[in-house]
C-alpha cells in the first residue's frame, strides 16, 4: 500500500538574491516602429515586453519566484534570433520535484503569450537535475 505524500516536496528551499532589473528602453536602439527588433537572452529573461517576465513566475509550492530559487537564471535562456528559436533550460530545486512539469508548462505558456509567433520555443530540464528529465522535456515541445 502506497503512502500518500502530504506537505511540500522541498520544505526549505534555498532562496537566492535576485539580479537588478534593467530598463527595456535602454536596450532598444531602433526608433522605426515598423521594423522588427532582435530579441536576445536578456529580453527573454529580464525585460520581455515589460510585464511578461519569466523570472517572475512563482514556484507552485512556495511564495518565491523561479529566479529566487535558481530554477531559472539569465544563463538558462538561449536565443537564436536569426533562426527564431528560444530555448529555456530550467533546474528543479530537488531531483524528485513533482512540480517540474507544471514549471516547464508555465514557462512555455508565458513565452508563447509574449514572444512573436515566429519563435519556436523549446523548454528543457537541465541534464542530471531531475529523475524524469527526458519525459518532462518531451512534454514541453
Amino acid at each position: 500500500r502506497k503512502k500518500m505524500v502530504s506537505g511540500l516536496i522541498n520544505e526549505n528551499p534555498i532562496v537566492y538574491e535576485i539580479k537588478e532589473r534593467r530598463d527595456v528602453r535602454a536596450y532598444s536602439s531602433n526608433t522605426d516602429e515598423l521594423s522588427v527588433d532582435a530579441i536576445d537572452q536578456l529580453e527573454v529573461f529580464d525585460i520581455l515586453f515589460v510585464s511578461h517576465h519569466i523570472r517572475d513566475i512563482k514556484d507552485p509550492e512556495h511564495p518565491y519566484s523561479l529566479e529566487q530559487l535558481k530554477v531559472l537564471t539569465e544563463d538558462s535562456v538561449e536565443v537564436d534570433d536569426t533562426k527564431s528559436r528560444v530555448r529555456v533550460t530550467f533546474t528543479p530545486t530537488v531531483e524528485h520535484c513533482s512540480m517540474a512539469t507544471i514549471i516547464g508548462l508555465c514557462v512555455r505558456v508565458k513565452l508563447m503569450r509574449s514572444l512573436p509567433s515566429r519563435y519556436k520555443i523549446d523548454i528543457r530540464v537541465a541534464p542530471g537535475t531531475h529523475a524524469t528529465e527526458a519525459a518532462d522535456s518531451d512534454q514541453f515541445g
